[in-house]
Parts: structure tokens; sequence; C-alpha cells
């Protein structure tokens, strides 16, 4: 088995394009809502090539302070996404769904690094930022379905402690979804990549195992951070 993963040439990238383009084609002759996905497409691609290069800095820098430093671009700006659908009281919670993404994802991230990777140097950001990624993007999304389902409970007159409920459920929804669905229905990115580059299958799944367990986990407490947190501004406490 080979043990480096093939170099993709970009006119080989480039067919990778061609499902996306009859996608935006009935798009455009269905809905005329074609400037969306191109504009998605767009900024994937853009983003991509962008993280690509800043990515290279990082892991050739071996350096802490750069490696902090982007984890805290990347929770600063996971915590104002995570609030996307929120409609009102936008600023008010900012700060909550940041403290509850660093509670569940640092925690997390923490554990997995130091603990189950046991990473020397502590830092070593090949696996430091990936891992951040997985762990914050989930929290994040997780967090913001909870805010999302919450505040339509609220709308309805449901109670807070059963909105609460109802909102967290729904929050780990994709997540657990995710975690009937893997190794039946899908092979994960990871899993894929490593098997990919060579690895056996074998070592590929307990580290997919691991990413599962991490992304599960990182969503569920941040979610219940964040809706703990926010009683106080759905709730006005009796004199």
């Amino acid at each position: 088995m080979s043990k480096s993963i093939q170099v993709i040439p970009l006119f080989n990238l480039a067919l990778a394009f061609i499902p996306v383009i009859i996608v935006i084609v009935i798009h455009y002759f269905w809905s005329r809502e074609h400037r969306m996905a191109v504009y998605g497409v767009s900024r994937m691609l853009g983003q991509l090539l962008m993280v690509g290069y800043f990515l290279t800095f990082i892991f050739d820098s071996e350096s802490a302070w750069v490696v902090l430093t982007a984890l805290s671009v990347m929770v600063l700006v996971a915590s104002w996404i995570a609030l996307r659908t929120v409609r009102q009281k936008r600023l008010l919670l900012y700060p909550k769904a940041l403290l509850a993404l660093v509670i569940g994802g640092g925690t997390t991230l923490v554990l997995v690094t130091q603990g189950v990777l046991n990473l020397s140097p502590w830092y070593w950001a090949n696996y430091f930022i990936p891992l951040a990624g997985m762990i914050f993007a989930n929290a994040m999304n997780s967090i913001s379905l909870a805010a999302d389902r919450l505040e339509a409970e609220i709308g309805r007159d449901v109670e807070f402690n059963e909105a609460r409920n109802i909102a967290f459920r729904s929050s780990l929804i994709p997540i657990t979804n995710s975690l009937f669905a893997v190794g039946l229905v899908s092979i994960p990115g990871m899993m894929t990549g490593q098997i990919l580059s060579g690895v056996s299958p074998l070592i590929a799944a307990r580290y997919q195992i691991m990413v599962m367990c991490m992304v599960f986990g990182a969503a569920g407490i941040s979610s219940a951070c964040f809706l703990v947190q926010i009683r106080s501004n759905f709730v006005k406490e009796s004199p």
C-alpha cells in the first residue's frame, strides 16, 4: 500500500467543478437563484485557497504564539457566527456564546491533544489547528441550533425549562445522526483522508472514534453551557 497521498493536478481538479456547474445551471433555469450558489462556490474556493497558504505559514512557524493567535481568531469568529440566526439580543448573547465555546470546545481540545494524543510540543500545529477547527465548528453549529430553537419555542410561549430541553435535543440532532451513520452510511473525512494516504484502516478507525467523541462532547457541552447562561435573558425573575 502506498504511503504517500496522490497529488491532484490542477486540470484534474477542474473536472470536479463539472457537477457544480450542472447544479448551477439547474438553479438558473428552475429558480433564478443561481447567484447565491455561484457566490457560495466562489467563496469556498477563495477561502480554501487562503486557508491553505495560511496553514502552511502556521505549520512552518513552529511558534506557540502563532498557534494560540490562530486559535483565538477561530473562537471569536465562531462565537459570532453561532448567533447568526438570532434576531434579537445578538450582541448581548455574544459573550455567553464565547464562554460556552471556550468551556465546551476548549476543554475538549486540551483533553484530546494533551491526553489522548499527548502532543509534543503541546501546540504541534499540524494536529492542533485541524482538531481545533473540527471541535469549534461543531460546537458553533450546536450553539446556533440551540439558540434558534430556543428563540422559536420562547416565541410560542413555551416555559423556559421545557424550551431549553427542546433546544438542547435539537442542537444535537446533526451530530447524533452522524453517530448512527458513521461506518454504515459514510466514511468520515479524517478517516477517508488517512486511508487515502496509506494509513491502515484499523488505525484510521481509532482516530475517527476520537474525532466522533470529541465533536459530540464539545457540541453537547457548549450547547448546554450556552443554554444555562442565557436563562436570565429570557426569564424575568420575580422580585
